[in-house]
């Protein structure tokens, strides 16, 4: 297996290196910035990073904030300009100090910056197609560096965007290699996030540990009613008349991370079960593009179970 390589060659464009957290390193002297914090929450937080702001001639342009009662923990998110050209790797450097004195765990990325996505499919193309049309338009800000599949029913689909279409075929004896596999992509190919676009496959808990925070899944939210083959007829044979997806980070949990995003859509009592799964294939897009959009821009915010997402 490790010696698959894409169906088709069409090769993804060349994408600059990248520095630390993400972004281009001290080549990078675009004017706009996006930074990211979490820390205990106490007084002066807000006041030492427009402090930090000004001092380094930036500019403010939009700052949001979230101090959560329970958890004691603060969050940010702020985007700013730079009147001068400055390097990322400057900024970091710089802001560093401030970090430290907070305790923050933060991360510093170029706006414009487009992130470097994987995309992983089985057999339902319906979320795989929609974000590659999405991606190809810009209304994602990603670079989709490749399609992982297990199965190869969308290589030539995946060939039509010019997107490399890797075929990792998976059993109970090779999973551990195809993991390894797909370990190897992301790094060679400087990959920030995976994204379960209807991946029919559980992942372990190593895979998840080594990618925590960096894995998306999407699924319907008949979880746990309607488990197994077929949920959409099983609603339907119980005359439900709500059906919702829902956008998560992965864990080690089976579908129990971090809801990012969630989708819903009422249904009447005439709706057959073919109209059911139609109607649940665009809500799991909807909820799905949502959140790899919120997460290539920055939004998110892990906050334990759950998230903190800035609109």
């Amino acid at each position: 297996m490790h010696e698959e390589r894409p169906v088709n060659e069409q090769p993804a464009a060349a994408a600059p290196s990248p520095g630390p957290a993400g972004g281009t390193g001290a080549g990078d002297t675009s004017g706009h910035y996006v930074l990211t914090l979490s820390c205990p929450d106490r007084q002066g937080i807000v006041h030492a990073v427009s402090s930090y702001l000004f001092m380094t001639g930036c500019n403010i342009e939009d700052s949001q904030q979230f101090g959560d009662h329970d958890t004691g923990l603060f969050f940010m998110r702020v985007l700013f300009s730079a009147e001068a050209p400055v390097s990322l790797d400057k900024l970091r450097a710089s802001f560093a100090a401030v970090g430290d004195s907070f305790q923050m765990d933060w991360q510093l990325h170029r706006a414009a910056a487009k992130m470097r996505v994987v995309l992983m499919v089985s057999r339902f193309g319906h979320c795989l197609n929609d974000l590659l049309f999405r991606a190809r338009t810009g209304a994602l800000p990603v670079e989709i560096a490749a399609v992982v599949s297990n199965h190869t029913d969308f290589a030539e689909l995946v060939a039509s965007y010019g997107v490399p279409f890797w075929h990792i075929p998976v059993t109970k004896d090779t999973k551990a290699e195809a993991e390894a596999e797909l370990l190897a992509l992301v790094r060679e190919s400087d990959v920030e996030l995976v994204v379960l676009a209807r991946y029919m496959q559980v992942l372990s808990d190593e895979l998840c540990k080594q990618l925590s925070g960096r894995i998306i899944n999407i699924h319907h939210s008949f979880l746990p009613s309607f488990k197994g083959a077929k949920p959409y007829h099983q609603a339907h044979t119980r005359g439900v008349k709500l059906i919702g997806a829902t956008a998560h980070y992965v864990t080690a949990d089976l579908d129990e991370g971090p809801i990012i995003e969630q989708e819903v859509e009422r249904v009447a009592h005439g709706v057959t079960p073919e109209q059911l799964v139609a109607l649940g294939r665009d809500v799991e897009c909807q909820a799905l593009a949502r959140a790899v959009k919120w997460h290539a821009e920055h939004r998110i915010l892990l906050n334990g179970r759950r998230t903190v997402v800035f609109s």
